[in-house]
């Protein structure tokens, strides 16, 4: 009796060769797009020491309480799989000093992160996220950049029905009376309230805006909004930020309710949706987050970031449409029995001058066989090794026989 056949775990997804060219795109724009601006790769840990999460995201989140994957190590450690990607850059900016290089530090990341939520399509327990991280100036300007470059990345990657929704939380501090009128209005009508919102009112009453619970939605409808008791500071760095948006032709919606699922977000706030992908229609978002180094034991720090989905990308293209340029093989070596030496020694040679070259590696394929390959492999040359000697079969200048070796490359190489 053979054994069970074991599968990818429930809410992950192995990504296959054919996919591969959609998702090197979306890295190859972000590339470009950021680094022009002068942000800079960054790679930390996949695991971090539970407190970052627990402390930076937020006791109250649904990340820390619900979806964190978290284990203890041999030495009795309590880690966690990173659920998101600015609290460890966060703690990166501190530990190593970084506060002392030119401000405002610019960063950006790509990678995999983990969240227990129930698995659907765009949204896996293991997900790839894009992110950028701006540490050191609470300027508008830094905040408008971020928003614009994730728009430029979108856009240029062809998403579809892009809208940008763009609200403020104002500082802590400045809210702080709104939050005790958005508390009375939940204890009016508490008994509306799903369980989850009426166990967090204290702790987090904002997230009821969140709600999709229907009594709790029409309690929200009449409740106070936060951008009409924000304190000057705070309505003028919003309207600069969407000065700053006007001036480069970046359209979008002012929604007041507009809240994000973790604790440390201050001041602007974002999110870009997609018409393409339904209720669930979140492409990325993120906004600033000034008191997060001191949550995390560092000095007071301003910072803005956010984060694209990678899978929410690639589903808003319909699967991946797109201008995707297929790779451009320069030399295929073709072979009959007896000559997979010296196939061998010629694909080994054009390798090795730098050239992308492909050998027919499936013993007893015949010659109109490897063509077909050759041509699946976008081949711009292809070499035939057999008993006639070497020839350059298809090329530009078409059939050309006995050739050696570096004519063959030089041909390759144009």
């Amino acid at each position: 009796m053979s054994a069970a056949r074991i599968t990818a775990p429930r809410g992950t997804h192995d990504v296959l060769p054919d996919e591969q060219d959609h998702r090197r795109r979306i890295e190859d724009v972000a590339r470009r797009v950021l680094e022009g601006a002068g942000y800079r790769r960054i790679e930390t840990p996949t695991f971090e020491d539970t407190d970052l999460f627990a402390r930076g995201v937020g006791g109250s989140t649904d990340v820390v309480q619900k979806e964190m994957y978290t284990f203890t190590d041999r030495g009795d450690r309590s880690l966690t799989l990173r659920p998101e990607g600015t609290a460890g850059v966060v703690r990166a900016y501190l530990e190593h000093g970084m506060h002392k290089l030119p401000q405002p530090v610019k960063l950006w990341y790509w990678g995999p992160f983990f969240r227990y939520e129930r698995a659907q399509k765009g949204r896996q327990r293991q997900f790839w996220q894009l992110g950028i991280e701006s540490l050191g100036s609470d300027d508008p300007s830094v905040d408008a950049e971020g928003i614009v470059l994730l728009h430029r990345i979108l856009d240029a990657l062809g998403v579809p029905g892009l809208r940008l929704r763009l609200g403020s939380l104002g500082t802590p501090a400045g809210r702080e009376g709104y939050r005790e009128a958005l508390v009375a209005h939940l204890r009016a009508h508490e008994d509306r309230l799903s369980d989850e919102v009426r166990g967090r009112i204290d702790l987090n009453p904002l997230r009821a805006f969140d709600s999709d619970h229907p009594g709790t939605r029409e309690v929200m409808e009449t409740a106070p909004l936060l951008l009409d008791h924000l304190p000057a500071e705070d309505v003028e760095h919003f309207a600069e930020v969407r000065a700053l948006l006007d001036a480069a032709d970046v359209p979008y919606e002012v929604d007041p309710t507009l809240v994000r699922g973790l604790d440390y977000y201050s001041r602007t706030l974002f999110e870009f949706t997609s018409d393409a992908l339904g209720a669930q229609s979140g492409v990325g978002g993120g906004g600033r987050y000034d008191g997060l180094a001191e949550l995390v034991g560092g000095a007071a720090t301003p910072g803005f970031g956010w984060g694209a989905g990678i899978e929410r990308i690639l589903l808003a293209q319909a699967g991946g449409a797109g201008d995707v340029v297929a790779p451009v093989t320069d030399l295929y070596v073709a072979w009959t029995d007896g000559h997979r030496r010296a196939a061998f020694a010629l694909a080994d040679a054009a390798a090795r001058e730098g050239l992308t070259a492909r050998l027919d590696q499936a013993p007893g394929r015949g010659l109109k066989g490897q063509m077909r390959r050759a041509d699946r492999a976008g081949a711009r040359i292809v070499a035939v090794v057999d008993d006639e000697g070497l020839r350059i079969d298809r090329g530009p200048g078409g059939r050309v026989d006995g050739l050696s070796v570096a004519d063959v490359v030089a041909a390759a190489r144009g």
